[in-house]
C-alpha cells in the first residue's frame, strides 16, 4: 500500500495519473435512458468501470407539517456486495447514508424540483418523489457518477396517471417533473499537493481528503460535502471550486 501511495501521488506531482488521463479529466462516461421499465423514470450511468442506476417512483402522501403546500423529495443508495469486496450486506453503511444525502442535498439546494408544483391539495396530498442508487461496481468516484444517474432519472421521469386519490401505476403521462436545473456534482481529491477529478478506486485510497462541488446551470455553487482528515487550503478550495464549474458544465452536456 506504500508503495502504491507513493507511485500514484510521484504520478500526480507531475501531472499524470495510472490511466494517462490528465488531472482534471474524467473516464468515459456513458448514460443509458430508461433500463427500468417499471419505474416513472430511470439511469444508468457507467463512469469508468463505476457503474451505477437510479430509478425515481412516485406516489402520493401527505406533506411534511412545516411545508404544507409543497410534495417530497427523497433519495436512498445501496451499497450491495456484489459491487465491492468493500461492501457487507444489511442495514444500510455510513457510506451509503452519506453517498444518499449528498446525492440529495445537490437536489435539494438547486432547487432542481419546483416541489410547489408538486403539491394536489395543500396541507393533505402532494406528489412524494423517491430516488433509489443501486451500485452495479465500484471503481471510485460514487458521489459524481450517483448523482448524474440520479439528475438523469429525474429528468428522464414521467408522471404516472392519477384517477382521483388512485395512482395508476404503470400507466405513464406524458407529463414531466416540473424542473428548474441540472445540477452537477464534481469531486476534487487531494493526493500530495494536486487535486484529481474522477479518481478510481485506488487513488481514492491514496487521497487523504475529497471535497464534492455541486453547482447549478449558471455556474452557482449550492452544496458543498467534505470527507477526509487531511485539510485544504483557502487556495486549494478556491481551485476546486473552479474546477467544479468547468467540469460540470462538461457533465450537463451529457443530459437530455
Amino acid at each position: 500500500m506504500i508503495l502504491r501511495d507513493q507511485y500514484i501521488t510521484s504520478l500526480a506531482s507531475k501531472g499524470e495519473r495510472m490511466d494517462k488521463r490528465k488531472v482534471d479529466e474524467f473516464r468515459k462516461i456513458d448514460i443509458e435512458l430508461s433500463p427500468i421499465a417499471n419505474a416513472e423514470g430511470s439511469a444508468r450511468v457507467k463512469m469508468g468501470k463505476t457503474d451505477v442506476i437510479a430509478g425515481v417512483k412516485m406516489g402520493i402522501g401527505e406533506p411534511f407539517p412545516d411545508k404544507q403546500d409543497q410534495g417530497v423529495l427523497m433519495t436512498g443508495a445501496e451499497l450491495s456486495p456484489l459491487a465491492s469486496p468493500d461492501f457487507e450486506s444489511g442495514p444500510p453503511r455510513e457510506d451509503a447514508i452519506e453517498l444518499a444525502r449528498v446525492v440529495d442535498r445537490g437536489i435539494r439546494e438547486s432547487g432542481m424540483i419546483d416541489t410547489k408544483k408538486l403539491c394536489i391539495k395543500k396541507g393533505e396530498k402532494v406528489w412524494m418523489v423517491s430516488v433509489d442508487i443501486q451500485i452495479i461496481n465500484h471503481d471510485g468516484n460514487l458521489i459524481d457518477c450517483a448523482s448524474l444517474a440520479a439528475v438523469a432519472a429525474l429528468l428522464n421521469a414521467k408522471m404516472p396517471k392519477l384517477d382521483g386519490d388512485r395512482v395508476e401505476f404503470g400507466t405513464k403521462t406524458s407529463k414531466s417533473l416540473p424542473v428548474t436545473c441540472k445540477p452537477a456534482a464534481v469531486t476534487l481529491s487531494k493526493i500530495g499537493d494536486n487535486l484529481l477529478v474522477d479518481t478510481n478506486v485506488e487513488e481514492e485510497k491514496t487521497a487523504g481528503v475529497r471535497l464534492t462541488v455541486t453547482t447549478k446551470d449558471n455556474g452557482n455553487i449550492c452544496a458543498l460535502q467534505k470527507s477526509g482528515s487531511e485539510t485544504l487550503t483557502a487556495e486549494e478550495v478556491e481551485k476546486a471550486f473552479e474546477l467544479s464549474i468547468n467540469k460540470g458544465k462538461e457533465l450537463r452536456k451529457l443530459l437530455k
